[in-house]
């Protein structure tokens, strides 16, 4: 007899680096990016969209140098064996868009996108191959009005996003100010050596929040070990090098005018650093004169950005909230955010230069700044729930919750079978806040009866006997059909 064949079937599993969503996180994302949306559309941007495959070689920052292009990018040929990837951000194909409509755009071009991108990259806690990305461009205008214009916008967008004032601050530098530091160290050289030391102290600059000044010279010098016995190679710099990087960090100043002042003083003599000056100084006297002073704007010389992507103005949203996790240690969010001045990315395509400038929220991680300042906060509810106890009465039901639905409330009918248990079980589930009843009884008389769950579930904690909960039920009441609506409002009204 021959054996049986055992039938496949495949694991439920979710590929490395990727996750299921549900439910309140979605809605939560929903509603940030809707704000932020309009924050963008008030201001004159359009929406794009664009396709989530672009063709490789139009990508740009991995370009294909194997058989097989995955260098930080999911890839595959088509039919006509060309190589396309999923695109790893919102810029790079906004910049084939441009190029490929130039002629017909106006320009300045303004444009807002959100959607998802993906990065073949390592995952890790928190760290997901794929992410939602949420930009602002306008390609075609000149520093500095557009950068001050971006900046203004980046606070406006988080304060939308629910980020009260005084808990962020846009930080501000210019990639000419870093050349210009590296040029007057003496760190200009073209070879691959001098080429990977200005990166190291770039790098030792970007961790000056968290290691410190004493820890920066360190990696400036010699090099560092850190706690657990890991040495880190420095750059190698001179004492007098370290002196002048230094200063250069710390000619931030209390307001950005004495910042520009002392940077003015720092590159007298650098044609590129001056010219970074005279960025700063005009976007931040536009800013300061709409209002936007160093408590939103801020010029702040540690923020390190892609060096060789940013030409100009860099900047980046930074929470600057104090929280405490659970069990009480400091919880520091940082950057949500960041974006700057790339005037040689349509370069690619159109062979002159475009001058270009954006920014771009990080969804993820703001929306978790958000849920946790809102730790402590009851959930949001889920929808009414009508209860299905007559087969026969089902439109009944549904014209209940569309009447629901018609006065702005979530609502749903029960579709799951008449059992009277299950159906408050599935709306406890639910979160749902109210469940409305009508069975042959209540349809007889012409009513529906009300059922307030969250004050039901609160009482029932204090009733120890079912006679006292029989007799006196002041979280289930019985309305007229027509006084459907106004019931359940005034009911919700009592939560809120």
């Amino acid at each position: 007899m021959a054996k049986k064949q055992k039938t496949f079937r495949p694991k439920a599993r979710v590929p490395r680096g990727f996750r299921d969503r549900l439910g309140a996180e979605i809605a939560a994302e929903r509603e940030m990016l809707a704000k932020i949306s309009a924050v963008y559309e008030a201001h004159g941007f359009d929406p794009l969209e664009t396709p989530a495959f672009e063709y490789t070689d139009a990508l740009g920052k991995f370009l294909p140098d194997v058989d097989r292009p995955n260098a930080g990018v999911f890839s595959l040929q088509d039919d006509d064996e060309q190589w396309m990837s999923l695109r790893y951000d919102l810029t790079a194909p906004l910049a084939r868009f441009v190029a490929k409509n130039f002629d017909a755009l106006p320009k300045p071009f303004r444009r807002y996108a959100v959607g998802p991108v993906w990065r073949n990259e390592k995952p890790g806690p928190g760290r997901y191959r794929q992410f939602t990305q949420c930009d602002a461009d306008t390609v075609g205008a000149s520093a500095p009005h557009a950068d001050a214009e971006m900046c203004i916008l980046f606070a406006d967008v988080m304060e939308a996003a629910g980020i009260a004032r005084g808990d962020y601050v846009i930080r501000l530098n210019d990639r000419r100010l870093l050349t210009g530091l590296l040029e007057t160290t003496g760190l200009a050289g073209e070879g691959e050596a001098e080429t990977a030391q200005r990166l190291t102290v770039l790098r030792a600059l970007d961790k000056l929040d968290r290691l410190g000044e004493e820890g920066v010279r360190l990696l400036l010098g010699p090099g560092r070990k850190d706690e657990s016995g890991d040495f880190t190679d420095g750059a190698g710099l001179t004492a007098d090098q370290i002196d002048r990087v230094m200063t250069f960090v710390a000619s931030t100043a209390g307001t950005n005018e004495e910042t520009c002042n002392r940077l003015a003083e720092f590159f007298a003599g650098s044609e590129t650093g001056m010219a970074g000056v005279a960025d700063m100084r005009a976007i931040a006297a536009q800013a300061g004169a709409l209002g936007y002073a160093e408590d939103r704007i801020q010029i702040d010389l540690s923020i390190i950005r892609g060096l060789e992507y940013y030409t100009g103005p860099v900047f980046e949203a930074d929470l600057t909230f104090e929280a405490k996790d659970d069990k009480g240690r400091p919880v520091r969010f940082g950057s949500v955010g960041g974006g700057g001045r790339y005037d040689g990315l349509v370069k690619r395509f159109k062979g002159v230069e475009v001058p270009a400038v954006g920014i771009s929220v990080g969804v993820s991680r703001l929306l978790a700044a958000l849920e946790f300042q809102k730790k402590g906060e009851a959930d949001a509810p889920g929808p009414v729930i009508v209860l299905a106890l007559e087969k026969g009465q089902m439109a009944q039901y549904q014209a209940m919750a569309a009447e629901l639905r018609a006065a702005g409330l979530r609502a749903e009918v029960y579709l799951g079978g008449s059992n009277f248990a299950k159906q408050l079980k599935y709306a406890d589930k639910r979160a749902a806040p109210v469940a409305v009843i009508q069975g042959s009884d209540e349809r007889e008389k012409g009513e529906v009866t009300i059922k307030d769950l969250v004050l039901g579930a609160e009482l029932s904690k204090d009733i120890e006997d079912n006679k006292e909960w029989r007799e006196d039920q002041p979280a289930q009441f019985a309305v007229k059909r027509d006084d459907l609506v106004e019931a359940v409002k005034n009911t919700l009204a009592r939560r809120r």
